[in-house]
């Protein structure tokens, strides 16, 4: 696991399209520019997993508020490409997120998830994540409403 740097985009960008062509990852319909994506996620806490020097999957976070009282609190997102699903590639990216994002303050990483991603959901209950509730109809993805579970994963240093 190593630093998300731009010189990976390309293969995070195929990655990233897999996951949009699923209709179960995201809200997004297209990969967006590097230059876009970049602006919007964090530099500390990108990282990509690789297998012979090639990208295999990527986590990356934002913070969900300019606000100090959530300096703390950030969203996250995790792909994995379908090749290498279920060698776990998922759990190395989270686990390496939660040792970063716990070094730094991070007091919780959060995220949406769509409930039919049912292996996405395994995975982060499995990396200590809870599920908070559900979001109904939160949102359109091509024309049909979608519900999205929140979860979230606190840190273990909270008092």
């Amino acid at each position: 696991m190593g630093d998300l740097r731009p010189e990976h985009w390309s293969e995070v960008a195929r990655i990233y399209a897999a996951g949009i062509a699923t209709g179960d990852a995201t809200f997004e319909t297209d990969v967006p520019s590097w230059e876009a994506w970049d602006t919007v996620h964090l530099n500390e806490h990108r990282f990509v997993a690789l297998a012979d020097d090639t990208v295999v999957g990527w986590v990356a976070t934002s913070p969900i508020s300019d606000r100090c009282a959530y300096a703390g609190v950030i969203e996250h997102s995790v792909y994995v490409a379908p090749e290498a699903q279920g060698r776990g590639v998922g759990r190395l990216l989270l686990e390496g997120l939660i040792v970063s994002t716990e070094a730094a303050g991070i007091w919780t990483i959060q995220s949406g998830i769509f409930p039919e991603n049912v292996a996405s959901l395994a995975l982060h209950e499995r990396c200590g994540f809870r599920q908070i509730g559900v979001r109904e109809r939160i949102g359109r993805l091509n024309g049909v409403w979608r519900d999205v579970v929140a979860i979230e994963r606190r840190s273990v240093a909270i008092d």
